[in-house]
């Protein structure tokens, strides 16, 4: 058996368990390797994204200690650094997990054609979707365009069990140097917003898995009851874990099975979710358009605004629309990195529809402030609430944020939680708040709370009379 050993290139798959290409590593008997590379998509991430990254590398990190390994870390272009990785250490394998979106496959594809033509055993696995996209076909052999006979085709599927921890990782004679993690200063770009986002986050494959379980054991059974309901603890809370694969989706799939097995009632609806993520990874890799441009042409003559000194849009970053459901979703993301998905859908409604402004200036928002970041679910949500995105229905619907908050937040506590102005006595993460913003917004919880800029009907009727007469 060779003794050479296998560079693993770590992306979005920071867990032990149930990871395939590291599992298949470990059982080859060789010594493993494990880099992180940081290169230009990794510095083109948003503060928040960036931030969380850091707090995943130090988890695995100390998850790779307690296997007697280490993670390398090395940073510029990665075909340059692996090929220097190769040379220090004698390593005739490259092996790594799968990615989807348009720049990382471009990436991906350029690295293992350039280290096959090396004579390196260049390998991709999967393990970040439950279905590879090009697995999943319609009777006439394409892509889906619409989610729900997507889950009905996939839904019945057989899904491998989630693989074993690997018991040990055979360590290299000599490791390689690596760059300290405290040295790329990931965090650098939160501010003052670091300090109020980190008690919110627990990283890592352990604090994962604890969720996971909390979920299935307390709340999946009214999931789809409550999941609309900002008020109150009822979802998962998973997405950050799966943005950067510190739990894999099939272990989540095969939790919600049992649970459902166990007649728990919300359990389909939340492996409905599940696979509402594997339709987005399906059009980004069928579509990558999607991230970059309306994923329905017809759209790209519709007037949107999209001048980000505007006032009105100004007043959306800093949840001062005066639309109460829409600010106080914002000032969650800030202080949380985090904001509850009926938040999401009615936050990006009143900046494309009431504000009639362009999906991308949400999008590029997103990008920045929200820890749990995926590039395909931000581009789809997007694309979805404003209508120019696949299975928008449809596409002229406009939520009314007001009738939105009278329906998922009956007693005023989500409002209460975030919005400190005009309260005598604000909540502690209503202030908190005012702690992670820029000092140069200006902001005080003695201010007063602001009218609405644009009223839930008169956006919908300016939302309307612009659809109007446009062939979509």
């Amino acid at each position: 058996m060779s003794e050479t050993p296998i560079i693993f290139w770590l992306r979005r798959d920071l867990r032990l368990s149930d990871h395939p290409g590291l599992h298949e590593a470990a059982a080859s008997g060789r010594p493993i390797i494990p880099v992180y590379i940081r290169d230009a998509l990794v510095d083109g991430l948003g503060a928040a994204p960036k931030f969380r990254l850091e707090k995943g590398l130090e988890a695995f990190s100390t998850l790779l200690r307690d296997k007697r390994s280490r993670l390398i870390l090395r940073s510029g272009p990665p075909l340059e650094v692996l090929r220097e990785l190769v040379k220090d250490t004698g390593a005739d394998a490259v092996w790594w997990t799968r990615a989807y979106d348009p720049d990382s496959i471009e990436r991906d594809q350029r690295v293992k054609a350039s280290l096959k033509d090396d004579g390196i055993d260049a390998r991709s696995f999967h393990g970040h979707l439950l279905f590879e996209p090009w697995t999943v076909e319609t009777k006439d052999g394409g892509y889906y365009k619409v989610y729900s006979p997507m889950w009905r085709a996939v839904k019945d599927r057989d899904v491998p069990e989630p693989l074993s921890e690997p018991p040990t990782l055979p360590e290299p004679e000599k490791w390689p140097d690596s760059e300290g993690l405290a040295d790329w200063d990931l965090s650098r770009a939160m501010n003052r917003g670091a300090a109020v986002v980190a008690p919110h986050i627990e990283a890592g494959q352990s604090a994962a898995q604890s969720r996971l379980g909390a979920f299935i054991a307390h709340k999946v059974e009214t999931y789809k009851q409550d999941r609309d309901r900002p008020d109150v603890d009822a979802t998962s809370n998973l997405s950050e874990y799966l943005s950067l694969g510190e739990i894999s989706p099939r272990q989540i799939w095969h939790a919600g099975l049992r649970a459902r097995e166990d007649g728990k009632a919300g359990a389909e609806h939340f492996l409905k979710e599940l696979v509402w993520r594997e339709f987005a990874y399906h059009l980004i890799y069928h579509t990558p358009q999607i991230v970059s441009g309306n994923w329905r042409q017809k759209w790209d003559a519709f007037p949107w605004k999209d001048d980000e000194r505007a006032k009105e849009i100004k007043a959306w970053k800093q949840g001062r629309t005066g639309m109460v459901f829409v600010d106080a979703a914002m000032r969650e993301m800030y202080v949380t990195g985090r904001m509850h998905n009926r938040a999401r859908m009615i936050v990006g409604s009143y900046l494309t529809k009431h504000l009639m402004t362009h999906w991308k200036v949400g999008l590029k928002w997103f990008e920045d402030c929200l820890i749990d970041w995926d590039p395909a679910s931000n581009a789809l949500g997007w694309q979805w609430v404003a209508g120019s995105g696949p299975d928008a229905a449809p596409y002229f619907r406009v939520f009314n944020p007001e009738k939105q908050l009278e329906d998922y937040d009956p007693e005023k506590t989500y409002r209460r939680r975030w919005i400190a102005e005009g309260h005598s006595v604000p909540t502690a993460t209503a202030l908190s708040y005012f702690d992670a913003i820029p000092r140069s917004w200006n902001m005080s919880p003695d201010d007063d709370y602001p009218d609405p800029i644009v009223t839930a009907d008169e956006g919908r009727d300016a939302a309307l009379s612009a659809y109007q007469d446009r062939d979509f």
